[in-house]
């Protein structure tokens, strides 16, 4: 699907969402109040501006208040692979971002992400993974980092690395690998109106971060659940 395709069917009514730079912002009628839609149309490549940019938004709905969800709608490249944003702190800005997603949800705003396109790397983990929740579109193709980059940080054959995807979920790119590792909690149905389906996703939302269970429960990270609850009981968190 599109982005105009999703905003049709999520605003049958209309809506003010527009995209500028690649940067999407606006709002639409939703459960008798409103929902937020920020993120990153056309795989755009996430640089310190488009940061610096949807921050803003984020935290503009947070002052508010009101608790008006946020839908984080990505089809983005990576984050931007320029030196001039790298000596600008384009690390720090990413971080700011997902931050304040995550101040967000921690104020009582239900974040939703929503993966249409490609998505990589940092400007993946800033967007879609800040979110709470994470719904994927079919013909979606996230990744944290695709295969060749991969070998070149691991000095792993590329070889190697294709084989070991084909039977270990977190080594692979691409949406059905994020299902089973539990990254992404759902696929949404295109051809049903998307709103019930966000609508649903908000009512799931667990006050826990659920995706280590997910992804147990899916086979794609069987022990990642388990070391991190021994993480939190011996530091006397859990």
């Amino acid at each position: 699907m599109t982005l105009a395709e999703i905003l049709d069917s999520l605003f049958p009514d209309g809506h003010t969402v527009a995209v500028a730079d690649g940067i999407v912002s606006g709002d639409g009628p939703f459960r008798g109040g409103r929902l937020a839609v920020i993120g990153v149309d056309g795989g755009t490549p996430l640089g310190i501006e488009g940061a610096c940019r949807l921050s803003g938004l984020v935290l503009d709905v947070v002052r508010r208040g009101g608790g008006t969800p946020i839908l984080v709608a990505v089809d983005s490249g990576s984050q931007r692979m320029s030196r001039r944003d790298e000596l600008l702190g384009l690390n720090e800005y990413l971080a700011h971002l997902a931050k304040t997603l995550l101040l967000a949800d921690a104020q009582g705003h239900a974040t939703i992400g929503l993966v249409y396109g490609h998505s990589a790397a940092g400007a993946f983990i800033a967007t879609a993974l800040a979110t709470r929740v994470l719904a994927g579109l079919p013909g979606a193709n996230p990744t944290v980092m695709d295969l060749p980059s991969v070998a070149r940080v691991t000095k792993l054959p590329l070889d190697r690395l294709e084989a070991m995807a084909k039977d270990t979920p977190v080594f692979a790119p691409g949406l059905d690998n994020m299902v089973q590792t539990g990254a992404v909690h759902a696929v949404l149905d295109p051809g049903q109106p998307l709103a019930p389906q966000i609508a649903a996703l908000m009512d799931d939302r667990s006050d826990a971060d659920i995706r280590d269970r997910l992804g147990a429960e899916r086979g794609g990270r069987p022990v990642a659940g388990d070391i991190a609850d021994r993480v939190m009981r011996e530091a006397g968190l859990g």
